[in-house]
């Protein structure tokens, strides 16, 4: 049984959307974050995607029985993390149980001490295959082309020269 996304908040869990990044930061990873934050908060665009990640659910799996398996956003997190910052299980699992920010964006508050498992993340994010990433990929290229036809008619657009 996997849910896109958990509905219930727990104790001193701050919601998604609320989640503030420092602007100036030039890591990677609070970029990666602010897109998915993004992602988050736009129902029309969360849903495509969630559409597309269902298809790693195994067709042998009852969707609505049986034990709650990793929700598919913490799989989205999870899989964009480590392809992104190219980096192994370890480290992937390290980030999970130690960075703050990112534990906010996977729905733990300050007091859940829930720690992920090696064996865990490489079950569930062997699911993200790159057929599934192609497709998440396409709905996020998609959504950030209407961003920036919205700036063009409203805002100064940044064009850059090929040459």
């Amino acid at each position: 049984m996997r849910k896109p996304i958990n509905p219930q908040i727990h104790l001193g869990e701050v919601d998604i959307s609320a989640i503030q990044f420092d602007p100036r930061s030039r890591d990677d990873i609070p970029r990666i974050l602010r897109g998915l934050q993004h992602l988050y908060i736009n129902p029309e665009l969360r849903q495509c995607v969630f559409l597309a990640l269902e298809k790693i659910i195994p067709e042998s799996i009852d969707k609505k029985n049986g034990r709650p398996g990793m929700d598919l956003w913490r799989v989205l997190v999870f899989g964009t993390l480590r392809l992104v910052i190219s980096c192994d299980f370890d480290r992937l699992r390290e980030l999970a149980n130690e960075h703050g920010k990112l534990r906010q964006m996977l729905d733990h508050g300050p007091y859940d001490e829930y720690q992920y498992r090696l064996q865990t993340l490489q079950d569930n994010i062997a699911l993200f295959t790159p057929e599934v990433l192609d497709e998440v990929s396409q709905i996020t290229v998609a959504a950030g082309h209407e961003i920036v036809k919205k700036k063009k008619n409203g805002y100064r657009a940044v064009v850059i020269p090929l040459s």
